[in-house]
């Protein structure tokens, strides 16, 4: 599969997501801007997959972006950050998602397993703090927030580069 193939639109994912599971993939689902990706990112990602057997990566739209992060971001166009992530290893697919929340791209792919970093605490803290916990918990969903990477961050990147 072409990394260009690994690049979902977001009107295909349901199909692909029964295909993986009706194979009896173990699916994992994560989202995030992925602006400026790092390494970072890199291992989280990394850490995704193995959770799974497919992962599929969810890229907050340029327009999401910006209502979450303010009029300044993305640095990296959606098209761009969605290539990026498609042509990383452990990355089975992605796809752009339009919403501020991965709500509606939770109910369509159902994965077996939603990751989330741990820059959301442990789980019991996360859940308070995450929009989508309480749809994860209602589906059965695994839920796993996996270690923060310590001074890996997009801000602390941005902020470097900003006093340099």
């Amino acid at each position: 599969m072409t990394r260009s193939e690994r690049i979902l639109r977001w009107d295909t994912i349901d199909e692909w997501s029964r295909g993986v599971r009706s194979s009896g993939a173990r699916l994992v689902l994560t989202n995030g801007v992925f602006d400026l990706v790092h390494a970072g990112h890199v291992r989280y990602l990394e850490a995704a997959r193995n959770l799974g057997d497919r992962l599929l990566v969810g890229i907050n739209s340029d327009e999401s972006t910006r209502a979450l992060k303010g009029p300044e971001r993305p640095i990296i166009p959606e098209a761009e950050r969605a290539e990026l992530i498609a042509a990383l290893r452990c990355v089975d697919a992605a796809v752009v998602f339009p919403e501020t929340t991965a709500h509606v791209l939770i109910r369509r792919v159902r994965p077996d397993v939603w990751v989330k970093g741990g820059d959301y605490g442990s789980w019991n803290v996360a859940r308070q703090r995450l929009p989508e916990a309480p749809l994860v918990e209602e589906l059965g969903i695994r839920a796993v927030i996996l270690p923060f990477v310590e001074g890996r961050s997009t801000s602390a990147l941005l902020e470097r580069i900003r006093e340099r």
